[in-house]
């Protein structure tokens, strides 16, 4: 199988990769700088430049494709904006997809995502899995709650660094997993005809609070924490803030998410 991966070079793309490279496919990345994804090539996937911006270069992407995971987003710091990526992105993907006659494709939405409407990127993620329903194209969704690899730098490093930690205690737990087994979901699901044109959650076995990572951070380094507490009512202010700006709106649509 021929297998194309859409956000190849981020923390949840690179390890799908590496995967289905060791269950051996034939991995293409679809990326925007092959000098910075140098490190897929090297692991043995081919590089595809393409841009999911530019709806002209995904059929060619997409030439002997059999399957597509896709796992791009918008990050804060991109000049492009959700909407951009994680919206007109994806609906020029998942035609092209369709028009190239690939047989399956992952994508990767968020928990719960039809009960925060209000919330950008949450809002797009509902509308994307509607639109792969209606598309016809043979898919599975897998709905998210949060990487572990985040909480290293997050909690793990500050304390381990003597710095301090900041908590937003109104915050809901949240079900963190690592992004290797969400990985080894995604290629198992390839061969697994239950699991299409159904959404799944994959998600961790324990839901978790700020304060109860930081826990567990002390307990396994010895180290007491440097704890700070910032209300959510400060963070909507910094939404609203860095709405003004046009740079700052990917940050804007990341704070919605607290």
């Amino acid at each position: 199988m021929s297998l194309l991966v859409v956000g190849a070079t981020g923390t949840l793309g690179r390890q799908v990769t590496r995967r289905a490279l060791e269950e051996g496919y034939q991995v293409h990345c679809l990326v925007r700088s092959p000098r910075k994804a140098a490190f897929l090539k090297e692991w043995g996937a081919e590089l595809v430049q393409g841009n999911l911006c530019d709806p002209k270069s995904l059929p060619p992407a997409l030439e002997e494709i059999t399957a597509v995971i896709d796992a791009a987003t918008a990050r804060p710091t991109d000049s492009l904006s959700v909407k951009q990526v994680d919206w007109e992105g994806k609906v020029a993907l998942i035609q092209a997809a369709k028009a190239a006659g690939v047989d399956r494709f992952i994508f990767f939405s968020i928990l719960d995502a039809e009960k925060y409407r209000q919330v950008p990127l949450m809002e797009i993620k509902r509308c994307t899995e509607i639109l792969l329903a209606q598309s016809g194209l043979n898919y599975t969704v897998l709905r998210l709650a949060g990487f572990m690899q985040g909480l290293v730098s997050q909690y793990a490093i500050p304390i381990l660094e003597n710095q301090t930690v900041w908590v937003t205690g109104e915050a809901s737990p949240i079900a963190f997993m690592d992004a290797i087994d969400i990985a080894k979901f995604a290629v198992q699901a390839l061969t697994v005809p239950e699991t299409a044109g159904k959404t799944f959650p994959v998600v961790g076995p324990q839901a978790m609070s700020g304060y109860e990572i930081v826990h567990l951070c002390e307990k396994l380094s010895d180290r007491e924490a440097k704890i700070a507490r910032m209300p959510l009512s400060f963070l909507r202010v910094m939404r609203q803030m860095a709405r003004f700006f046009q740079w700052t709106w990917n940050v804007a649509d990341r704070l919605a998410l607290c």
